[in-house]
């Protein structure tokens, strides 16, 4: 689903607001369009009449992320980074997109075995044999040790490094996500990690109002939300686990909109006059979101982060 998101974005027609992933598309065959028919996303793809609000907003979540993902692998190239991390790698590109870019440096993709068995396969049927410099590695975020498999891939902690965490810490339990993040923070000082989160609050929020959310598909395909970060206490989270956070917000912020939504004669990108409604929240749920938006500074929100000296 995320990179059908990916996707239908980069058949955008406005390159300012483009997603930059033009090799999602290639991955996604007949059959992994058909698991993915029952969301909006998906049906988008195969039909360019569908413009429900769900598609519209998949994309523009992705955009952000995506847009957000590859400034600060940039950076990070620039900034002295020699290792590259892709945790929860799933039909993520950047191996491929960013080839000239990583020339040099080594790249690893964090997975399943199932997932990553089946990206493999999609990958080199789609995209033709994974670059020299990338490495696969298989783990359980709920129950193996990542810096242990890393190294055993041949990944250095001496080495200043740049980890992306996408689409992911929510589905894993909290012992999970704390451990996963106490073995990133091992790395060199000044290693960089990007990730995307959630709040407690937006998944109690999620869970109450199912039909409001994303949590009544995920749910059906056995995969829920089950990790948030505590409401309010982002920064110190991550501070406890060894980072320095350098950026957080909000994904539906103003900063979000301004920085990547923003079209040049000053429309928002998934806002087109006459496109999707949004869909109506009932008093309850009104009344419900207005309480959390008090306590909890980011429904969903996204994050760099620096390893700080131990």
């Amino acid at each position: 689903m995320v990179a059908a998101g990916r996707a239908f974005g980069a058949r955008e027609a406005d390159p300012a607001m483009r997603n930059p992933d033009s090799l999602a598309e290639k991955l996604l065959g007949p059959e992994e369009l058909a698991l993915i028919q029952q969301h909006p996303i998906g049906r988008a793809l195969t039909n360019p009449t569908e413009s429900a609000y769900e598609a519209v907003g998949t994309a523009v979540m992705m955009l952000v992320r995506t847009k957000f993902i590859d400034e600060k692998l940039r950076q990070a190239i620039a900034g002295g980074a020699r290792q590259y991390v892709i945790l929860g790698a799933g039909f993520d590109t950047r191996a491929y997109r960013f080839a000239d870019l990583l020339d040099g440096l080594r790249v690893f993709e964090v997975d399943s075995g199932a997932t990553q068995s089946y990206k493999r396969r999609r990958a080199e049927a789609a995209l033709g044999s994974p670059p020299s410099n990338l490495t696969y590695v298989t783990v359980d975020f709920n129950r193996d040790k990542l810096m242990e498999a890393l190294v055993r891939a041949g990944f250095d902690p001496a080495i200043k490094t740049f980890f992306t965490w996408e689409g992911v810490c929510m589905y894993v339990a909290e012992e999970g996500v704390t451990e996963t993040l106490r073995a990133m923070a091992q790395a060199a000082p000044g290693s960089t990690l990007v990730m995307d989160y959630t709040t407690r609050g937006a998944i109690d929020f999620m869970m109450q109002f199912p039909e409001l959310g994303p949590l009544k598909l995920l749910n059906e395909w056995g995969e829920p939300w089950v990790f948030g970060l505590p409401d309010g206490q982002e920064r110190e989270f991550f501070e406890t686990l060894g980072f320095e956070p350098r950026e957080v917000f909000s994904m539906f912020s103003k900063e979000a909109v301004q920085r990547y939504l923003t079209r040049a004669d000053g429309t928002i990108f998934g806002m087109r006059a006459g496109g999707p409604p949004r869909p109506q929240l009932s008093p309850e749920a009104q009344a419900a979101a207005a309480e959390l938006a008090k306590k909890s500074s980011a429904f969903y929100g996204i994050a760099e982060l620096t390893v700080t000296v131990s």
